[in-house]
């Protein structure tokens, strides 16, 4: 199954709502890794926003399961830029 690079980019207006909703936000990431949807994510270390890597059947499956995070549903996130990835090396290639 495919793996995507998933780029959030968050708006500095929304810091505070972001940290009202991250409980939320960490719970549904965590429940995507419980499904082996979710490789791995983590922010940005200054704040503009995070990466994550998902498996997905195809660009369609992937935008239908990002609509579903609480950032999204909260508008707290300004861009999603999702590229299809192949790793060669390292723990995530196949």
């Amino acid at each position: 199954m495919p793996i995507f690079a998933v780029h959030y980019t968050y708006s500095d207006a929304t810091i505070a709502d972001r940290d009202t909703h991250r409980p939320r936000h960490r719970a549904w990431l965590a429940d995507q890794v419980a499904a082996q949807t979710l490789l791995s994510s983590g922010p940005y270390p200054d704040g503009s926003g995070a990466l994550l890597l998902f498996r997905a059947a195809d660009a369609g499956t992937l935008a239908e399961l990002l609509a579903q995070d609480p950032f999204a549903q909260e508008k707290l996130i300004d861009q999603v830029r999702a590229v299809e990835w192949q790793p060669v090396l390292g723990v995530f290639a196949e």
